[in-house]
């Protein structure tokens, strides 16, 4: 078993590993205040659209590319789309889905400047969510952890997060997710959705408004479709509570999060099969016989290899979040802010291949299990001393993620259609358990020069350790550290008469090198041996320039930037991926990405505004 050292330091002490697990044990409804992450005085949960419409849509304030949308925008969209929709109208920005929701997280994929989603980090009232990847390790999709009628807002950094986001995967930006939380006033709001394919959604909320020193707020969600094409259904139940009390300096608020996801998989494409099969093509789904004529090499209607379609994928998400805040306001000289989350998810993949008989039917059930066990401390503090504006502050969590690959036997007469988790496999290929410690501490100050000028700067230290263990099977075990305790960030800006500002940014940031089912430990423990010594973890620098300009009817910013990308670390598949073999993984050399974008934004009137963007980005590889 090899063990590995990517850049030297020291290690932090050890975080409690089963921090408030009571707390959501039963349930309690908490949330936090809207604070982190942010360059301007931002609104805390609960606040209304008003306090809403005073946030720059083109980020005016900070020093670094940013863009803020308001949960009203989310009015545009389906009921019940994924907070990541609304990123769709900002620059620099891809996404993809299958779904009109955003939802489906197997065909969602989001890319910022080049960067792909497993590369960004994602954050909710502060709260780590990891990089939103299918093959869960380290935290859960945005749409899992938010109802998104509970939106308040999202906060886009296309080039570089605030140095206290938690994210030590993150190469290139971030998306922060703010909740909105109890209201002072009494209310309750429900709504009922229905469409075509058997749409239906459900969602109702109540606010206690002001109970003496707390308030809270209860909110459930029943979101239920048929695939628009093929069989199947997609189903996501949800539950958040919040909470909130105040005294005098001290405030304490908290958050619960509750998600069961049920989703039926749309069949990938190859070009080739899309070409004979057309768009509509999808697995046999409920066709079970000839799903098995066709494992027994009996195609029928354009299908020519075991490969064009299967006869059902499917992913099942459990998950349950909570994190309990505590803030200490000190007035204009300080503030302290603590936040203690923790976070439990059991999933499975499903897939049945014809790969692997069973005995009574030439197809069997494949899954890869995943489960995530996280605990985590977020300690911050903000001191005015003059000009000078000091923030300090850091991340510890311990994260202990499984990850099984197990085939179940299926019958001729019983199709595999129920949605539900298998137990009890009759064929169990590989286990592993990954302990991973992440600590992160960082240290920035915004010096306010004059009326005009202001310097930002700052840096973090990172040190993330991977411990895997193989319970079962081929696949590597050892030990990986990834640590810089050196990753600098700085920004000048200038303000050029009342409503325009001009900034320039850099950083440097190093990804922590990744567990589960698609990093390094993903190879036998002979690869594993032969490379780790020489392991680089990935790392990129940017430099960014940009103007801004604000008015009474309107908006916009323009932006120009370079990112080179060292040391790109790529899992290499080796078979069809249903087949399951142990990967590849190399150093495939660095990326050199520059682009411009702009936005702009203007309002007419209370009812209409008008919007657009525009990027353009060239990547060499």
């Amino acid at each position: 078993m090899r063990r590995a050292r990517i850049r030297s330091g020291q290690a932090m002490p050890r975080p409690a590993r089963r921090l408030l697990y009571a707390l959501l044990a039963v349930g309690l409804p908490w949330t936090s205040p809207c604070t982190a992450g942010s360059d301007d005085a931002d609104p805390s949960p609960g606040d209304g659209a008003a306090t809403l419409d005073e946030i720059s849509v083109t980020g005016y304030g900070a020093g670094r590319q940013l863009q803020r949308l308001r949960a009203i925008e989310a009015e545009r969209l389906p009921p019940g789309s994924s907070p990541l929709r609304l990123l769709e109208q900002s620059p620099g920005v891809h996404l993809t889905s299958a779904d009109p929701w955003a939802s489906y997280e197997w065909s969602t994929r989001l890319s910022l400047r080049g960067f792909a989603q497993t590369q960004l980090g994602f954050t909710l009232d502060g709260i780590p969510l990891g990089d939103m990847s299918y093959a869960n390790h380290s935290g859960l999709h945005l749409s899992r952890a938010l109802i998104a009628e509970n939106l308040a807002f999202l906060e886009l950094a296309q080039g570089s997060a605030a140095l206290d986001t938690p994210a030590a995967h993150a190469l290139g930006g971030t998306v922060a997710a703010f909740t909105r939380g109890p209201t002072e006033a009494f209310g309750i709001h429900a709504a009922q959705s229905v469409g075509s394919d058997g749409l239906r959604r459900s969602f109702a909320r109540i606010d206690s408004g002001t109970l003496g020193p707390w308030q809270f707020a209860l909110s459930g969600a029943d979101h239920a479709t048929d695939k628009w094409k093929g069989w199947g259904e997609q189903n996501l139940r949800q539950f958040n509570g919040f909470l909130r009390g105040s005294f005098g300096a001290l405030a304490l608020s908290g958050y619960v999060a509750t998600a069961r996801r049920r989703d039926t998989d749309y069949m990938d494409f190859s070009l080739d099969s899309q070409r004979r099969l057309g768009w509509d093509w999808d697995y046999y789904a409920p066709d079970w016989a000839r799903a098995i004529a066709a494992a027994e090499g009996q195609f029928s209607g354009g299908v020519e290899t075991l490969d064009d379609a299967y006869y059902l994928g499917r992913g099942l998400r459990d998950d349950d979040l909570g994190y309990l805040s505590l803030d200490w306001d000190g007035g204009e000289a300080w503030s302290l802010h603590l936040t203690g989350y923790a976070h439990r998810n059991e999933g499975q993949g499903h897939w049945t291949t014809p790969y692997t008989p069973s005995p009574d039917v030439p197809i069997s059930l494949r899954t890869t299990e995943y489960d995530i066990d996280r605990s985590g401390l977020l300690p911050q503090g903000q001191f005015a001393l003059g000009t000078h504006e000091l923030s300090v502050g850091g991340w510890l969590e311990h994260n202990t993620h499984d990850l099984r690959r197990n085939f179940y036997h299926l019958l001729r007469s019983e199709p595999p259609n129920a949605a539900r988790f298998y137990r009890d496999p009759d064929q169990a290929v590989f286990a592993q358990r990954f302990h991973v410690s992440t600590r992160e501490i960082y240290l920035s100050d915004r010096w306010t020069l004059d009326d005009r000028w202001a310097l930002e700067w700052g840096a973090k230290a990172s040190d993330v350790r991977i411990r895997a263990k193989s319970l079962l099977g081929n696949r590597a075990a050892g030990v990986l550290r990834t640590r810089d305790h050196f990753q600098p960030q700085i920004s000048l800006r200038r303000r050029i008469g009342a409503d325009q500002e001009a900034f320039v940014a850099a950083n440097q940031r190093t990804a922590a090198l990744r567990p589960g089912i698609d990093g390094p430990f993903s190879t036998t423990q002979e690869a594993f041996d032969a490379f780790a010594g020489s392991l680089r973890a990935e790392q990129s620098r940017l430099i960014e320039a940009g103007w801004r300009r604000r008015g009474p009817q309107g908006e916009l910013a323009l932006a120009a930037y370079r990112i080179d990308f060292d040391d790109r670390l790529l899992g290499i598949a080796r078979c069809s991926g249903i087949v399951g073999c142990p990967f590849g993984f190399a150093n495939v050399g660095s990326v050199v990405s520059q682009g411009v974008e702009g936005v702009w934004r203007r309002q007419i009137g209370a009812a209409l505004s008008l919007r657009a963007s525009l990027s353009y980005n060239d990547a060499r590889y």
